[in-house]
């Protein structure tokens, strides 16, 4: 059973307002690679002690998320330890857009399918989460000159931090596919994408406002997982991998690689059950990295969508008619 997400309320992301400003973030970036990152990491404090001060929202949903991942009640110094950890990996996409690479310890598991397929020229879909650092799939692209990575994402959100970021490495940036695009424009630079043999990094966890959803139980309650990601993926025919980059502490990062499904067609009538069981398989394999690194989850908000704001439940069939529809304009 699918439903529509509300548009407003502590469930909606996109309303977030973003922390900080283009000069404090322009300050930040300019002072880590002028002095390096050890130097740098001592403005996690006071960067910490902000959020925790004049971020309520955000630190809400921290210690209502920890105490569901940690089975206890959290204390002030776990929240403090979850956000520090979240400004730690922004921190460090500064070094890793620089290509700083050698400032790390990156260990790398599954990556072997990928190089493969990318020296062949076949293109994937790698589906990540917002659980450690999506950037340190920049290290895959530098170290290996064959794989072609483009990243969906939506640049309006955070604008701060993505001009700062973008500033830092053009040639990157312009390797970004637009996620505040109309649907179909997305899906035909994704398919544009793969058929000339890139990896599509896709976030797929956050839902936004109006979007079909299943709910899928995740730490120990439904959580509302977008569709479209899958859909996109069943209407191309795409095989698709999931990415985790964990932050372990200090310069080391663990990047996972784990084969989902091979792509392929998938019948019409089939596709219903079949998105259902793909976003239950992802939300699972997301649960159980979560619970290993349980400080690298990084959406601050009402992930469950436990506020009052709430729409009734429609039927999947109808509501996956509609994004199929849109879909398949931009895939055909």
């Amino acid at each position: 059973m699918s439903t529509t997400t509300p548009a407003s309320g502590n469930g909606d992301w996109t309303r977030r307002p973003e922390g900080g400003g283009r000069v404090a973030f322009w300050l930040i970036g300019t002072f880590a690679r002028r002095f390096g990152r050890t130097p740098a990491r001592l403005l996690l404090y006071p960067i910490t002690l902000y959020y925790l001060a004049m971020r309520g929202p955000e630190r809400r949903a921290s210690r209502a998320y920890l105490e569901r991942i940690l089975g206890r009640r959290a204390r002030l110094r776990d929240v403090a330890r979850h956000i520090h950890t979240f400004a730690a990996t922004i921190l460090d996409r500064v070094f890793l857009l620089c290509g700083r690479f050698d400032d790390f310890e990156i260990a790398i598991e599954g990556l072997e399918a990928l190089v493969g397929r990318a020296q062949r020229g076949e293109g994937m879909l790698l589906f990540g989460s917002h659980l450690g650092s999506f950037e340190a799939l920049r290290a895959l692209a530098a170290k290996h000159s064959e794989v072609q990575l483009r990243i969906v994402l939506d640049k309006q959100h955070n604008p701060a931090l993505t001009g700062m970021l973008d500033a830092l490495n053009p040639e990157l940036a312009r390797n970004i596919i637009d996620a505040g695009q109309d649907g179909p424009s997305i899906v035909l630079a994704i398919r544009q994408a793969i058929d000339d043999g890139a990896m599509v990094a896709v976030l797929a966890d956050r839902v936004r406002p109006g979007e079909t959803v299943e709910p899928v139980p995740f730490l120990g309650a439904p959580a509302p997982f977008p569709l479209a990601p899958w859909l996109i993926a069943a209407v191309l025919g795409a095989p698709v991998v999931l990415v985790f980059g964990l932050y372990q502490g200090g310069r080391r990062y663990r990047l996972v690689f784990e084969p989902f499904n091979a792509g392929g067609t998938i019948a019409r009538r089939e596709r219903e059950r079949t998105l259902s069981q793909w976003v239950h398989r992802y939300a699972a394999r997301l649960e159980s990295h979560a619970r290993s690194a349980p400080f690298n989850w990084f959406n601050f908000y009402d992930f469950w969508q436990n506020d009052d704001a709430r729409i009734p439940p429609t039927a999947v069939a109808g509501a996956t008619a509609h994004d199929d529809a849109s879909v398949a304009r931009g895939a055909d």
